[in-house]
């Protein structure tokens, strides 16, 4: 089989994006334009500024991947682009690039789910094996996904209230860090200790989370405490907080592996770039003796070499799409996305 050079494009929150991805594993090119010390100023992401910025970015972007790659549009095999879930007005500045490049240029356009850029980022130097359980844990998401194989999605738990990644941000504004909020969270908690007791997160024998409970819990802590005049320590309560969120996601994953009987178990997204979260997913795999994949933090936060990488497989199957394709703010990871 001929190589296969993929051009995707990655638009869905504040990264402008674009990859060209060689049989969906070697990343040949990627350029990404990060929107973080904008939206810093706002406290997380404003959406009509990360669309405005897409549009000014956007060819740009695309350019630059290009040159980088020393290739032209006319030598790639397809244009792939994330179509869905994210911000909707984000997600419509890629889309359109994407559909004109496919029709100027007469290549084939793939829509890709975000959701699944993150898993098959794991494909990126190396291979995953089947079957296995996925962790998604980001800004937006946290679920739990049986996979029998690369064509085969089960969702079996997710979070019925905050993602991780957002938890992460509001604690850290709630302990007056700047956003994000996940890297100064876990850089402070590296200097503290264990010593505030947390709340329970969800422990009712399902595969899902639930992360409001204990965002309110610090809320209410910290805010009592400055009624009373006294002195918290940050470090100390993000300690404990990043242990309470670690800790389930360990025990909710560890609980899919021994029930679904894999033996291989992969974590993706933004949440995923955390050294503490990824060290103690990796023992816990260490101790069930599973394979752990993870990506490279590069892949972790949202990129188009990820969505090159999952249009590779949704290309093997001819999914094509036509230009009347739309974005979805919020769409499942559905057998749809792989084989109809």
């Amino acid at each position: 089989m001929k190589d296969v050079y993929i051009l995707a494009i990655e638009s869905s929150c504040d990264e402008t994006s674009c990859s060209i991805v060689k049989n969906g594993n070697i990343d040949v090119a990627t350029v990404i334009n990060t929107q973080i010390d904008i939206h810093k100023m706002y406290g997380g992401v404003v959406p009509e500024i990360a669309s405005r910025l897409h549009l000014e970015n956007i060819t740009l972007v695309i350019d630059e991947c290009l040159k980088k790659a020393n290739m032209n549009v006319s030598e790639v095999d397809a244009i792939a682009v994330t179509y869905s879930p994210g911000l909707l007005g984000s997600l419509l500045v890629g889309l359109e690039s994407a559909k004109a490049l496919s029709l100027v240029y007469d290549k084939p356009l793939i829509k890709v789910n975000h959701m699944l850029g993150h898993i098959v980022a794991n494909n990126i130097g190396q291979t995953l094996r089947y079957p296995l359980i996925s962790l998604i844990i980001s800004g937006g998401h946290t679920d739990l996904i049986y996979m029998e194989s690369e064509n085969s999605f089960k969702y079996i738990g997710r979070t019925i209230d905050d993602a991780v990644g957002e938890c992460f941000d509001k604690v850290a504004r709630i302990l007056d860090m700047p956003y994000p909020g996940g890297p100064n969270v876990e850089k402070l908690a590296l200097v503290g200790t264990d010593s505030y007791a947390m709340p329970r997160i969800l422990d009712d024998g399902s595969f899902n989370f639930s992360f409001s409970g204990i965002k309110s819990h610090i809320n209410n802590l910290v805010h009592n405490a400055k009624q009373r005049g006294e002195e918290i320590n940050k470090a100390n309560i993000a300690c404990s907080f990043q242990n309470a969120v670690t800790n389930s996601l360990v025990s909710k994953s560890k609980a899919a592996i021994e029930k679904y009987g894999v033996n291989n178990f992969c974590v993706s997204g933004g949440v995923a770039s955390s050294s503490f979260i990824r060290n103690e997913l990796f023992s816990m795999c260490e101790e069930l003796g599973v394979k752990m994949f993870v990506p490279l933090k590069k892949y972790c936060t949202d990129n188009a070499t990820m969505i090159g990488a999952a249009a590779y497989i949704l290309y093997k199957n001819n999914q094509f799409s036509g230009l009347d394709i739309n974005a979805s703010s919020h769409e499942e990871l559905s057998l749809e996305d792989i084989i109809c």
